[in-house]
């Protein structure tokens, strides 16, 4: 009987559509469990809209009780307003996971598509290929569900990076050496693996 995995789950923030997935990380693999989106109505008062967010957040949280949860980070945009209303939908999603008391963890985009694709410029198509691909699923999830599921594919290999090192780090205490240099892409920084 094998380990069983780490359950993460991958949050890609939006006003309109929240995008969700959730996978699981442990010694056979990355599992895809499941996938999805909270949409919230295009109408309506902003406030309604974020409450549809974060009740939907905590029903997906409740339903798939993850380990772990990682989101992307908002980038600033051109337009003030988009990225306002971006953060609130963010912030409004790290309230729902924190009310769970999980622990959460932030990848920039360009930091989802280098660990997923290769490279940090990757195309949103690019994207969802590679998900498709890494968790050997017959067709690729929509945009908002593969951005999900690639922030929690990110947030599988910074961990098992982190193990890798922290196990380099034990090694080489017992065997009174230096330790080894970390995987090329991921470094420390401030106690905190980064791609």
């Amino acid at each position: 009987m094998s380990a069983p995995g780490i359950r993460i789950l991958g949050i890609d923030p939006g006003l309109r559509i929240t995008g969700f997935g959730v996978i699981e990380s442990g010694p056979s693999g990355l599992i895809y469990v499941a996938s999805g989106r909270v949409r919230s109505p295009d109408a309506g008062e902003l406030p309604e809209r974020l409450a549809v967010i974060l009740q939907g957040v905590r029903e997906v949280v409740a339903e798939h009780v993850p380990d772990r949860v990682a989101i992307e980070k908002v980038f600033v945009n051109s337009n003030a307003q988009s990225s306002l209303a971006l953060g609130q939908a963010r912030g409004t999603a790290i309230c729902a996971v924190l009310l769970s008391r999980l622990p959460i963890a932030e990848y920039t985009a360009s930091q989802i598509k280098k660990s997923v694709v290769g490279q940090g410029q990757a195309g949103k198509e690019q994207v969802q290929e590679m998900v498709r691909r890494l968790l050997g699923l017959p067709v690729a999830p929509g945009p908002d569900a593969s951005d999900a599921l690639a922030c929690a594919i990110c947030h599988a290999y910074a961990g098992q990076a982190a193990g890798a090192l922290l196990g380099n780090n034990a090694r080489a205490r017992v065997a009174g050496t230096r330790a080894a240099t970390p995987a090329v892409g991921f470094s420390m920084r401030r106690g905190r693996v980064t791609l």
